[in-house]
């Protein structure tokens, strides 16, 4: 180990946004040694994607609102096949990590009598989401990063984790390197967090940048962890679609929030055609009641929920939606659907959506104050990921933990609006201190030295490559999941992308590597597409196997949802370096929870 840089902690974080700073301030202010280790730069992380807001039941607006009615939201979102007890503590705790945040000097927008205020969003009962504007996330980040820095947590920053090292079935180790010039460096720790993200940049038009390649869901898989749902991607109803060099980038949901309005070429507010008819009494029934609604929302009088904007469906009615407005020809002229608010004051839409408002104006050239904006669905998130306990964020191999959107489990088949700020702060806080229980008995972390001279040798292979640059193979890539595992699925189109992948795997194996390993973003690309292919096929064989539409899974050959597979999670694990298959039964909710499905209005 002596030509390694070599660095030793108690807790050690892998990945720096919301759910690995809240898990990082955790284990360190329950007195261990922690560090951060990030592939990008402290603070650029997808949390500031989350702009529309935070969700928990406050209930400062709607006095009605509760944990209940929450975690009711959150299951249904979800199409039950969320982790019932993640979906429990996500509803009963963000209310109180919410105000944790506002002590350690988070600004929220706030109401006339000086309390957080909170906005509706898509699938969620009342008005539950806490804001700052539409920048909540990068206000989160904000506050965790200066309580991290002032507790003194170790960071390391442009510093790529590439697999981890294990002491018999414990991980024990990390191997990573530096970006910058491509030194290897050695971690060890008693207990390792994963909060690494998602895998959007395995597809063609996403809203993630170049950091969401599945590192953590691909290195847990090498560890002998199990991943769950892997089949269930949310495509954003509401990307940028034009100019092509800003293709996919998110338009916050608070647009429609806000009141925004979605119309196809031929001006019809189509939104109504696409709910579920077990739905539509939720929902306004014509354009005056919507109005109507948005009028007391804005007003700051208690509108009526019955009477809420269609837009403000779940987010895989309103992509499907505009996906086949798309499809049947009255598509906007880049290929996507209007999205207007310029009807409002201007000046209200440049206080509550600055960020949207300079968006379109710096990227676009479109004043939104004035026009409609285009826009189209975009992979945004991943539901499924690895495996953990609820109360502890533990996962199957000992040592490893993980919180936020590399785990599965709380948001079932599809993620809810706000959701996501919510479920970093809660389940990064018990991440944490989870690992950090299992860091205080754990023995001094060891491993072989071979074991990392073998990754060693695997990172620097392509630089005596004979094949194709990395890049070809990755536009391959995005090409096939965008067209072939993309919104709408076909068991036809998944077989011919499992061969696609297939053959992209063998293309990979000699992949070509120019120059040094300074400065050198196609040696990192050859070693992400390791990762991404890898997941790519998991999502696939799993959105094969699940022979029904459910949530963000839609399958043209099987439109229905089948109730067979509400009973268990589509399990991916590695055996003897293929991808496998099956089913894991899903936990059984307890009867006084049951309960309030069963409750009247």
């Amino acid at each position: 180990m002596a030509s390694y840089e070599t660095h030793e902690f108690d807790v050690i974080v892998v990945g720096a946004g919301g759910a690995g700073l809240r898990a990082a301030i955790e284990a360190s202010a329950l007195g261990c040694k922690t560090a951060i280790v990030c592939k990008s730069l402290l603070g650029k992380a997808h949390t500031v994607m989350a702009e529309g807001g935070i969700a928990a039941a406050l209930a400062h607006v709607d006095a009605q609102d509760n944990w209940q009615t929450h975690f009711k939201d959150t299951m249904k979102g979800g199409q039950m096949l969320n982790n019932w007890r993640m979906a429990q503590l996500h509803a009963q705790e963000a209310p109180e990590r919410v105000r944790e945040l506002e002590r350690w000097g988070a600004v929220f927008d706030r109401t006339p009598d000086g309390r957080i205020l909170q906005r509706p969003f898509g699938g969620h009962t009342y008005r539950r989401l806490a804001h700052v504007g539409d920048r909540t996330g990068l206000e989160l980040i904000r506050t965790l990063q200066d309580r991290g820095v002032h507790q003194g947590i170790s960071v390391f920053m442009e510093c790529t984790v590439a697999r981890f090292l294990k002491d018999g079935d414990r991980v024990t180790g990390a191997f990573a390197y530096w970006r910058e010039n491509g030194r290897f460096v050695v971690f060890k720790a008693k207990a390792f967090v994963l909060a690494t993200g998602g895998i959007g940049k395995a597809y063609k038009i996403t809203s993630n940048s170049w950091e969401y390649t599945g590192d953590g869901q691909s290195m847990a898989l090498e560890a002998g962890a199990e991943l769950l749902d892997m089949d269930f991607i949310q495509f954003h109803p509401t990307g940028m679609v034009w100019p092509p060099g800003v293709m996919g980038i998110l338009v916050t949901e608070s647009v429609r929030a806000e009141g925004g309005i979605l119309r196809n070429s031929l001006g019809e507010r189509f939104m109504w055609k696409y709910l579920p008819e077990n739905k539509r009494a939720e929902f306004a029934k014509n354009e005056s009641e919507a109005k109507e609604w948005l009028a007391d929302h804005m007003g700051g009088r208690n509108p009526d929920f019955n009477k809420r904007p269609p837009e403000l469906s779940t987010r895989d009615n309103v992509a499907r939606a505009i996906y086949a407005e798309v499809k049947e020809g009255r598509g906007t002229p880049h290929g996507g659907a209007y999205l207007d608010i310029s009807y409002l004051p201007e000046e209200r839409v440049k206080k509550k959506l600055p960020s949207m408002y300079h968006q379109f104006k710096d990227l676009a050239d479109v004043d939104i104050t004035k026009e409609p904006m285009e826009v189209g669905p975009t992979t945004h998130y991943a539901m499924g990921g690895i495996y953990v306990e609820p109360d502890t964020g533990a996962n199957n191999v000992p040592g490893l933990f993980g919180a936020g959107e590399v785990t599965a489990g709380v948001n079932g088949a599809n993620r809810l609006g706000g959701n996501s700020l919510s479920d970093l702060i809660v389940f990064g806080q018990r991440a944490g201190a989870g690992a950090a229980a299992f860091a205080k008995s754990a023995p001094a972390p060891a491993f072989k030295d071979e074991d990392a001279d073998k990754v060693a040798k695997e990172l620097v292979a392509p630089f005596e490559g004979k094949g194709e640059d990395p890049y070809a193979i990755h536009r391959d890539l995005q090409e096939s999941m965008q067209s072939l595992v993309g919104i709408y699925r076909e068991e036809k189109d998944m077989l011919k992308a499992l061969e696609k992948l297939q053959e992209l795997k063998k293309r990979h194996e000699t992949v070509r590597v120019d120059g040094s390993r300074l400065y050198n973003p196609g040696w990192h690309l050859a070693w992400d597409l390791r990762h991404m292919l890898r997941l790519s096929e998991g999502i696939t064989r799993c959105a094969l196997d699940r022979k029904e539409s459910r949530g963000a899974h839609s399958r043209l050959d099987f439109p229905k949802m089948d109730p067979a597979y509400a009973k268990h999670n589509t399990r991916v694990r590695l055996v003897d370096g293929q991808v496998v298959v099956d089913r894991k039964p899903l936990p059984e909710m307890p009867d006084e929870l049951k309960k309030l499905f069963e409750e009247k209005k």
